[in-house]
């Protein structure tokens, strides 16, 4: 794990981050979780960097959170749960996302990025990428060709069949060749 960079940025975040100043912004404008009384609550910074987690990678959904969150180390490392600790639930996202005004998550954004200004950091938001060879449905040909084929689909009637409908299948473009394991391959 020390190799792994995901792990580091997330360590380096904790680390420049003041925490606390966020926590007074949450706990001043969060009215749950403050009683004795129930099941003990997820603390609300930790809800919080879940959101922020779900913001900087672009993660769509509230189940996709959760699972994300479940799968990746740097996450589980950045929200201080232990491997076996599961994921809040997708739904307490909801609600703790429900119960802030737009001008708190506005005060809590402005302060975290102050703080990043403040030793010349910036986030910008990443993607969790699938990094699979997909083979392409098209053969390969020359550059000469491809080049042809490019400058053709650019043109208005490149995007039109020989009857003048949109084209519903055409060459794949973007398809080349790379190699993985020694092994050469076509596609994306």
């Amino acid at each position: 794990m020390e190799h792994n960079r995901a792990i580091k940025r997330m360590q380096q975040i904790n680390t420049v981050v003041n925490w606390s100043r966020i926590e007074n912004l949450i706990m001043r404008n969060y009215p749950v979780g403050k009683s004795a009384e129930g099941n003990e609550a997820y603390p609300p910074l930790l809800l919080m960097k879940c959101l922020l987690l779900q913001q900087w990678f672009s993660i769509d959904s509230d189940p996709e959170l959760e699972t994300q969150i479940n799968d990746r180390i740097s996450f589980k490392k950045f929200l201080g749960l232990s491997f076996d600790q599961s994921s809040p639930d997708h739904s307490t996202f909801s609600r703790f996302r429900s119960r802030f005004s737009k001008d708190t998550m506005r005060m809590i954004n402005h302060e975290l990025l102050s703080q990043f200004a403040s030793r010349g950091l910036t986030i910008n938001e990443g993607v969790a990428i699938d990094a699979r060879l997909v083979q392409s449905a098209s053969h390969p040909i020359s550059k000469n060709r491809l080049e042809e084929e490019k400058q053709k689909r650019e043109a208005p009637e490149g995007k039109l069949d020989k009857n003048g409908n949109l084209l519903k299948f055409s060459r794949d473009l973007e398809s080349d060749w790379t190699v993985k394991n020694d092994i050469p391959h076509y596609g994306l």
